[in-house]
């Protein structure tokens, strides 16, 4: 029934091509006629230095051979203009993808209903639309910072067939948001080098595999990220990812029973993400990996061995206290000592505590960072602390570590329902979730992870543990995606809140105060149950524009 009904709707269509703007905040189904006022004009409003966009959607009861976009520069008042050079279109693709089901846990394709949905953005400039389907086009404006203030106005054209000519009004405000790298949003996405060395089929750690791993870096670069992922171990996450996650440091036992470590790779793999732009901070992984086996090469018989101690024993503070302290000096050597943390993953109360104890026998100035539940016990002694988003750090222990400068930010995972940034979650949660760190008092968000690719991720985002798109944001290319477009819509939402409060606080506006925490007040979990994010991101949005 449902079928003849789609079936229907397309035959009756009054026109064989249809173009509209549409919003942002939803994945529109390939198969299915849009049910949108047909609107040929864009209008909306921009912070100088902010990238904004919206969907335009094509749609036909007929086979379209050829559709491509092009737009002119946007003019404003007194010869300004945005060049078209900061305007971007791009033709968004289908992948596959399950449900949420129970969240966590393996999972097999049949047990789940899987569909196609609307998520990677494609850098191809020409496409083609089959007859009785859905083309959306992602549409974004980057405002240059320095931008005049004013209205701009301009043309998209997309050809299909016929050229159809669509407005695009731009309201520029006063305001600036910073550069990416000023912004004070502490975004930590995971990296996963050796699944870029895998997609583009380049032997690992080879100048081909650095030369393809250059632009996914400048792209989180441009996100705001602050944080390199350093494994110092082989596997910390004990292969669950689809690709091995080879250590950065070959770790030695001499014949006379000492240790070498050679931190070449590691040196020349943090130099190079510090030159993509990401240098704030080097987390590495992991004292207490997901399975405590820990490998080395053992020059007394040729072989690779695996030392299996359990955290807090005196076989395994001996075999870490060694490494610390020559990992330290090296470190100290490098300048990097101060920026770099020792990090863990969601692991037990007992097994931090050792560790914590061993780092500061070791050197009492070693940084430690976690992602996981909130200890109270040990919050203090974690510098980068992210805590799942069921947990609250507390106002009073918030404020002193936001005074000491320790990032404490929240991550989601497969745990999450709501808010998440699977193929299939609505993509305004994931701009909600820069507004809920405004709210809470977060410095920012932790999530696992930005490349970490399922077998065939442009094709099928479905993973054998966790629901779909749980291991990556962006895709092979590099291409983005829904997801991250509008997680970065959120970052920059979190920067405009900021930058109003610190004004407000500066100039005396108790009134612009209160309504920023009016503002903020609909940002709670709970709230999810019954909104959509989509209507709660759009009324805090309009009455930010308002300030």
């Amino acid at each position: 029934m449902a079928q003849q009904q789609e079936n229907a709707a397309w035959a009756s269509l009054k026109k064989p091509v249809n173009v509209s703007f549409a919003d942002s905040d939803t994945r529109y189904a390939q198969d299915q006629v849009p049910e949108v006022p047909l609107q040929d004009k864009w209008e909306t409003v921009a912070w100088k230095g902010e990238k904004i966009h919206t969907q335009l959607l094509v749609w036909a009861g007929r086979e379209v051979p050829q559709l491509r976009v092009s737009f002119t520069e946007l003019k404003g008042q007194k010869g300004s203009r945005i060049t078209a050079d900061n305007i971007s279109a791009g033709f968004v693709r289908y992948v596959i993808t399950d449900e949420f089901g129970q969240g966590c846990g393996y999972r097999k394709p049949e047990d789940f209903d899987s569909s196609l949905v609307a998520d990677l953005i494609d850098t191809a400039t020409v496409t083609a639309l089959a007859a009785n389907t859905v083309q959306p086009v992602w549409l974004s404006i980057s405002v240059p910072r320095g931008t005049p203030a004013g209205t701009y106005k301009g043309t998209v054209t997309l050809y299909a067939a016929k050229a159809y000519k669509m407005r695009v009004t731009l309201t520029v405000q006063e305001r600036e948001l910073p550069a990416p790298d000023q912004w004070a949003f502490d975004l930590d996405l995971w990296q996963h080098p050796a699944a870029i060395a895998r997609v583009h089929e380049v032997p690992l750690w080879s100048e081909e595999h650095y030369a393809h791993m250059r632009p996914y870096y400048t792209m989180l670069a441009a996100a705001g990220q602050k944080n390199i992922t350093a494994s110092i171990i082989d596997e910390p996450w004990n292969h669950q990812t689809y690709d091995d996650f080879p250590s950065l440091i070959k770790w030695s036992r001499k014949k006379d029973g000492t240790w070498a470590y050679d931190y070449s790779l590691f040196d020349e793999y943090i130099s190079f993400v510090m030159s993509c732009g990401i240098k704030e901070r080097i987390n590495c992984y992991t004292m207490v990996p997901w399975k405590m086996a820990f490998t080395y090469f053992d020059e007394g018989t040729g072989q690779d061995s695996v030392f299996t101690g359990k955290a807090g024993t005196p076989a395994y503070n001996a075999f870490w206290g060694a490494f610390l302290r020559d990992f330290a000096r090296h470190l100290k050597a490098k300048g990097w000592f101060s920026i770099t943390s020792i990090a863990m993953d969601e692991r037990p109360l007992a097994d931090m505590q050792a560790v914590i104890s061993l780092l500061k026998e070791t050197d009492p100035e070693w940084k430690i960072a976690l992602a996981g539940i909130y200890h109270p016990e040990i919050e203090q002694d974690i510098f980068d602390y992210s805590i799942a988003s069921k947990w609250k750090f507390g106002e009073q222990v918030l404020q002193r570590r936001k005074a000491n400068g320790m990032p404490s930010t929240f991550y989601t995972s497969c745990e999450e329902a709501h808010p998440n940034g699977f193929t299939f979650s609505p993509p305004a949660e994931h701009t909600w979730i820069g507004w809920y760190a405004a709210a809470q008092g977060f410095t920012g968000y932790l999530r696992w992870a930005y490349n970490s690719w399922v077998e065939n991720p442009a094709q099928d985002s479905r993973f054998r543990a966790w629901p779909a798109g749980d291991t990556y944001q962006v895709y092979p290319g590099p291409r983005t995606s829904i997801r991250f477009e509008k997680l970065v819509e959120g970052i920059q939402d979190f920067e405009k809140i900021r930058l109003l409060r610190e004004e407000f606080s500066r100039t005396g506006n108790q009134a612009g105060l209160e309504k920023l925490d009016t503002i903020l007040a609909a940002f709670e979990l709970e709230k999810l149950d019954s909104n959509s994010a989509a209507a709660m991101v759009s009324k805090a949005k309009a009455s930010l524009h308002q300030l």
